[in-house]
């Protein structure tokens, strides 16, 4: 029997192969989750995920995600957890790296469908 090959995923070198904004890409999967990387900046659009909780975790840079009765600000280091169900808009003053675990097969842009839709299942 060969030996396992084990390798480490590298984020900073996946992200820096992202070029466009708004695009999750996906880096590994764990049972049904994905693990995304993702460059944003500007505003996003109002939307939820109605089955499923979303995870944002801030590699570098400001995330603020706006809810309909509030705000949460993460800084590079922090996460949050938007609870399912909840519509939120994230919003980046400047360019923010970021990475996002939900369940395979889940939208950016959640029912609300539009432009800033990405392709889904994209691995980088």
């Amino acid at each position: 029997m060969e030996p396992r090959a084990y390798k480490a995923i590298d984020i900073n070198q996946k992200l820096s192969l992202v070029d466009e904004q708004w695009s999750p890409r996906v880096v590994a999967e764990m049972n049904d989750y994905q693990f995304k990387v993702v460059k944003l900046e500007g505003e996003f659009v109002w939307h939820d995920h109605p089955d499923t909780d979303e995870t944002f975790i801030v590699i570098k840079g400001n995330l603020r995600i706006d809810f309909r009765d509030g705000a949460v600000h993460l800084a590079a280091g922090q996460m949050f957890v938007v609870p399912k169900g909840v519509e939120h808009k994230p919003y980046a003053e400047e360019e923010v790296e970021v990475m996002l675990i939900e369940p395979r097969g889940v939208l950016n842009t959640g029912n609300a469908g539009g432009e800033r839709t990405a392709l889904n299942d994209v691995w980088v």
